[in-house]
């Protein structure tokens, strides 16, 4: 992002997606945990901890509620990794463990892939 106007359109279209997201009738968990990882993400590009924590905690909770493992508990993981890294909690570490422990279970090929693409930039 070059501009404050890009960062606040990438933030403004972040929420906007995970809203849509969220009223279509053939919203998943999956779906909501991935518009978490989203919206957590565009905080930690924009280096803003306190909202990427709460929203990767969000797609952790997401995920744990449903019972969704894999690919997405994985990135659940990473998000927390990479937002505490940003807040500087303290916590990065133990949040890149879980996703290391995780993205090792992954069982398709191509996600797995580019999970390990992703924790590489931790």
């Amino acid at each position: 992002m070059e501009t404050r106007e890009d960062d606040d359109r990438m933030l403004h279209a972040t929420h906007a997606m995970a809203y849509h997201w969220g009223q279509a009738p053939e919203c998943l968990p999956e779906n909501r945990a991935r518009a978490e990882w989203q919206i957590s993400r565009v905080y930690t590009v924009l280096g803003r901890g306190e909202p990427a924590v709460w929203h990767a905690q969000r797609c952790l909770e997401w995920c744990e509620s449903a019972g969704i493992g894999d690919w997405d508990l994985a990135y659940a993981y990473e998000a927390l990794a990479r937002a505490h890294a940003v807040a500087a909690t303290g916590e990065a570490d133990a949040w890149k463990a879980k996703a290391r422990e995780v993205g090792d279970t992954i069982a398709d090929e191509e996600d797995r892939e580019h999970f390990e693409q992703d924790y590489a930039t931790l």
